[in-house]
Formats: structure tokens, C-alpha cells, sequence
């Protein structure tokens, strides 16, 4: 954080000190109490009852509240900025610690490829530039102050990831980061408990149009259907399309698979250059191509954005291949799982198991409250329609999935499973070095990742 003083942020949010120095230096925010982790910490709160005590080794601590507390309630240690409305005093600093910096922010949201995306464009812009952005995936809106105070003097970008649980949350990040340039890199089905339809959770991203600066920049995956559902008709700043279509601002031809990642080129005002994108799966290319095209946005060149892109290191548990047991291949894709993410997977699969067994094994998709039931279905009717040679779910509400695609008519073997035992004892059967398996969930699922760690045998897999 850039540091302030008391006395500066006592005018900022129009209060009075009551109790305390002026100053007083302050070098960290929060609006929590267990967000307090350092001293001279500025804390938001209207709390009455706290327990200072717990406190001490985080002073000097400064107060801005709304309540007023009686004389010798609060330490005399601790600085107190009386306001008239809590709430209001936070909105406040942050809008006035956001408005010192003019540099370009990239704010990205999406199903699935967001944080692959962010890291992308962190990689990409650290060969020239000092650069903050969110932690893997820690995207919650209680983390967002702490990521605005992340940026300091020294900072020539930041790279925020949004997500979506439910609606606003995009716009109360956009409170926080006013983004210069904003990426949507998809639209699946996901957090339906709480965005309730899915009419209900493309709306809520494309709040993002509604938070991206006057003469900012949209980035869209022109090919993805939910996304072309949006309304942009109110967004009044710059569209730039990524995508395989000859209409796109980048696009992408001859996509292929390669050693330890995709080769593809890229069509930019006329002139082709040859990519090389870590990771396998088409989808990478399209996280490639939002990423290259948001650092052009800040003045980098494509062949500099080229270079750099080769020594991206993509994701633990997202399609990393290792040799599993019997010397299968094993591709762990264990960090999450949506219907979106589901089908990238399963074509990765297809494409890297040419001439083997194909094996997946597929756990229980969260966040749909009461549409779990259909979007299982719908992960069914991915795996009928692509195909798998052996099909293994794990849960209650895998079972679905894979009931469903045997109704539609898939004649593979299908094994079901409350837990990852009885599948490890199966695979340990069935593969040999000839299959490929593909193991698929979220980071919430202890079976799944058990499973997974069982079935690894070396971090590599030879042919690497």
C-alpha cells in the first residue's frame, strides 16, 4: 500500500480524530476484524464490542467509525477517526486510493480460463513491466481491498480476476479496480444456486461492461454462445473479438497440438505469426489470444508477446499430464469443473489418446443449487456426444452424468462410485500402458484428489 497519514485520511473521509496523533502513518487497509494482520492498519468498523486486547501486537492501529465509545472503552493506543457513516468513509478511501494511480488494469471474468488468463497476461507483461494481479484464483469480493492496496508507486500494471457467486458481485469489484480493460473468456453454466438461471448468470458478467473505464477496452471470445447473448450495444468503449471467425480483431487458424502445449497462428491488421501456447487444449489457444490481445492493448508488440508466452508455466491440476499406475498417461484436471471446462477436457482427451483406451473418470459439478440435476445431465450428453472408452464417476451426483449417457446410448463400460476406493481398485485393473486417463473435479472434492494423487507415479510423463 502507499503509505498515508492519519491526518490525510482523516480529511478523505471528512471525520474528526477524536483520540490519537495525526501522525500516524498508515501502510494497510481493512473492514474486518481478522483482516487486521499488521500494524498501522486503518480498520472499517462500526463493531462495539471488541476485543482490543487480542489486538495489541498489531498496534498502532487506527479506528475510523461511526460509533462513539465511551471514555476508556477503546485503548488509548489506538487512533480514532470519528465519521459520520462507516460504510460511506470505506467507499471513500477507496475511491480516493484508486484515483492516484493511471496505469492500465485488467479486469477478467469468465466460466473457466480466467485464472490461466490473468497469469497469461501477468507473465507476459513481468518481461517488461512491475506488475500485481490476484493469487492463482483467490477471487472472493472480501479480498478485493487488499488487492487495490497491492498496487503502490512502483506499479505499471495490475491484473485482477473477478468472479461471479451471485449477481453484483463484478460490480462491486469494479468499485474497487475501475479497470481500463475487461475480459469475458466465456460463459458456461455455473453458481446457479445463487444467479438462479442461467439468463441470470450471463448478466451477472456482463456486468463487466457496466465497470470497465469511459474509452476502455471489451475482450471477447467471439465464438462463445452465451457470450454473444450480451447486450453491447450500452458499452461505449472499445470491442476487441478473439477468436477462429475471419471477422475477429485476432484470430486464430491451424490450431494443432504440439510437444507440451499448441502451436497455432495468429491473424492481427493483416500479418500472421506463428504461437506456441503451453498447455493442451483448444481453449488454450482462446485464453492465448484474450491474453495477447489485452498486453497489445498496453503497447506491447505480438512477436515481444510471442517470446515471452513460451516460458508460461500453466497450472498445477489444470490438464497436467504425469505417467500414472500400470505407466498410463494421466492428465489430473482436478482444479474445477464446469460443463464448459468438461468439454475441453474430454476433447484434450480425444486428441492426445489417439490409438489408446480412453479412460475418464469424472466427479460432482458444485455450485448449482437446484439445477444440479440438468447440468449433470448436460455433462452426460457432452460425454455420449465425445466419447469415451471407459467411464468412471465418483458421487452421488456424478452418477447422473453417467446414467444420462447411457440413456442416450453410450455402449462403453460405465462404472459408478460413492468414493475413490473401489475406483482406484478398477483402474489399478483396466489401465495399462496403453490408456490414457483422465481424471476430472474441483478442489473441493477430497475423493477426486485423492484418487488423483494415488493414480500419479512421476511428475512427468517420458514422452515430456
Amino acid at each position: 500500500m502507499k503509505p498515508l497519514t492519519v491526518k490525510n485520511l482523516t480529511m478523505i473521509t471528512a471525520g474528526n480524530l477524536v483520540q490519537g496523533s495525526e501522525e500516524v502513518l498508515i501502510q494497510h487497509g481493512a473492514y474486518r476484524l481478522k483482516q487486521v494482520k499488521k500494524p498501522n492498519t486503518a480498520l472499517f468498523t462500526g463493531i462495539r464490542i471488541v476485543d482490543w486486547k487480542s489486538l495489541e501486537s498489531f498496534y498502532p492501529l487506527v479506528l475510523v467509525t461511526d460509533r462513539t465509545y465511551s471514555r476508556n472503552e477503546v485503548p488509548r493506543q489506538i487512533t480514532i477517526i470519528k465519521v459520520t457513516d462507516t460504510d460511506d468513509s470505506y467507499w471513500k478511501f477507496v475511491q480516493f486510493y484508486r484515483s492516484q494511480f493511471n496505469i492500465p488494469i485488467v479486469a477478467i471474468t469468465g466460466t473457466s480460463g480466467k485464472t490461466t488468463t490473468k497469469e497469461m497476461i501477468k507473465h507476459l507483461l513481468s518481461a517488461e513491466k512491475n506488475v500485481t494481479a490476484t493469487t492463482l484464483s483467490s477471487n472472493s469480493r472480501t479480498a478485493s481491498l487488499q488487492y487495490l492496496l497491492s498496487i503502490e508507486d512502483e506499479t505499471q500494471a495490475a491484473v485482477f480476476e473477478t468472479a461471479v457467486g451471485s449477481p453484483g458481485d463484478v460490480r462491486t469489484a469494479g468499485k474497487y479496480f475501475k479497470p481500463t480493460i475487461g475480459i469475458i473468456t466465456n460463459i458456461g453454466a455455473h453458481h446457479l444456486n445463487y444467479c438462479k438461471t442461467l439468463e441470470g448468470y450471463i448478466q451477472a458478467k456482463a456486468e463487466m461492461l457496466d465497470i470497465i473505464q469511459p474509452n476502455g477496452t471489451l475482450i471477447l471470445n467471439a465464438e462463445d454462445v452465451n457470450t454473444q447473448k450480451i447486450d453491447l450495444s450500452r458499452f461505449q468503449g472499445h470491442i476487441i473479438k478473439v477468436g477462429k471467425h475471419i471477422s475477429c480483431d485476432y484470430i486464430a487458424s491451424n490450431i494443432r497440438y504440439d510437444k507440451n502445449g499448441m502451436l497455432f497462428n495468429l491473424y492481427h491488421k493483416g500479418k500472421g505469426y506463428e504461437i506456441f501456447v503451453p498447455g493442451f487444449g483448444e481453449h488454450q489457444v482462446y485464453n492465448a489470444l484474450a491474453a495477447i490481445a489485452a498486453v497489445c492493448e498496453m503497447g506491447m508488440a505480438i512477436p515481444q508477446a510471442a517470446k515471452q508466452l513460451q516460458s508460461f508455466r500453466h497450472l498445477n491440476k489444470q490438464l497436467q499430464l504425469f505417467e500414472g499406475i500400470n505407466h498410463c498417461m494421466l492428465l489430473d484436471d482436478t482444479w474445477s469443473i464446469t460443463t464448459t471446462s468438461l468439454e475441453a477436457a474430454l476433447k484434450v482427451l480425444t486428441a492426445l489418446g489417439e490409438g489408446k483406451k480412453k479412460v475418464a473418470v469424472i466427479g460432482t459439478i458444485t455450485d448449482l443449487g437446484s439445477w444440479g440435476y440438468i447440468i449433470h445431465e448436460q455433462a452426460g450428453e457432452l460425454i455420449h456426444r465425445i466419447g469415451v472408452d471407459v467411464l468412471v464417476t465418483i458421487g452421488e451426483h456424478a452418477r447422473i452424468m453417467a446414467d444420462h449417457a447411457i440413456d442416450l446410448g453410450l455402449s462403453s463400460p460405465v462404472y459408478t462410485f460413492k468414493n475413490s476406493t473401489l475406483a482406484y481398485k478398477l483402474l489399478q485393473e483396466i489401465v495399462d500402458k496403453n490408456t490414457i486417463v483422465l481424471i476430472k473435479g474441483d478442489m473441493y472434492s477430497e475423493e477426486v484428489h485423492k484418487l488423483a494423487a494415488e493414480l500419479i507415479i512421476k511428475k512427468s510423463f517420458p514422452s515430456e
